[in-house]
């Protein structure tokens, strides 16, 4: 009786230690990616003042529409979707052209690209648990895509403490829903930085 009320006992504390950190509003992430953020931060700024055309944009504005759907289906743990929406997503970065930018620009973006391709194809053949692993570097290349082509609309870039020791993603809504646990954890997360 002892055994199992003891066991009841942990389980019921590691519940609560995941639901408060998961709920924890003060991020304190071991990884220094304060500096780095600040730095993304700075040269978006940069890259937003640089813009010249429209023409640079549109190719990147495709590239997040699709971004953004992927990341919905994942949220709404459909798999199906997800590899036709990973699918979808290749072909726009397959086709998303840099030659409108600076010479240094324009080797970020097609590094960037060349595996942000690779990780939406392997969304489009993968199960949900391999989907969401390949979303995270994904969201890390659309992140980094976005600082050098500047972006339309408002995003949220959101974190989640929870996932493999921290991970973040891109939404157009402040509202967090977390598409590396779905329904299992919708809400767990919170916006980290505003970029517009």
């Amino acid at each position: 009786m002892k055994k199992v009320r003891l066991t009841t006992i942990m389980i019921m504390a590691f519940l609560s230690l995941s639901a408060m950190s998961c709920k924890d509003t003060k991020k304190e992430n071991t990884h220094d990616d304060s500096s780095h953020s600040e730095m993304n931060h700075d040269k978006m700024n940069t890259s937003n003042n640089m813009m010249d055309s429209d023409t640079q944009n549109s190719g990147a504005q495709k590239v997040l529409t699709d971004y953004m759907a992927l990341k919905n289906a994942l949220v709404n743990d459909d798999n199906a979707k997800a590899k036709e929406l990973g699918n979808a997503l290749a072909q726009s970065l397959k086709s998303f052209d840099a030659s409108s930018f600076s010479s240094k620009e324009k080797s970020e973006l097609e590094d960037i690209v060349e595996d942000a391709i690779e990780h939406a194809e392997h969304i489009s053949e993968s199960d949900i648990k391999h989907q969401r692993e390949h979303f995270k570097v994904l969201s890390k290349d659309v992140t980094d895509m976005v600082v050098i082509t500047g972006t339309q609309v408002k995003l949220y870039e959101q974190f989640c403490p929870m996932y493999d020791g921290g991970t973040a993603w891109l939404s157009t809504k402040e509202e967090v829903r977390n598409p590396y646990y779905g329904s299992q954890m919708l809400k767990c997360g919170k916006v980290q930085r505003e970029i517009n």
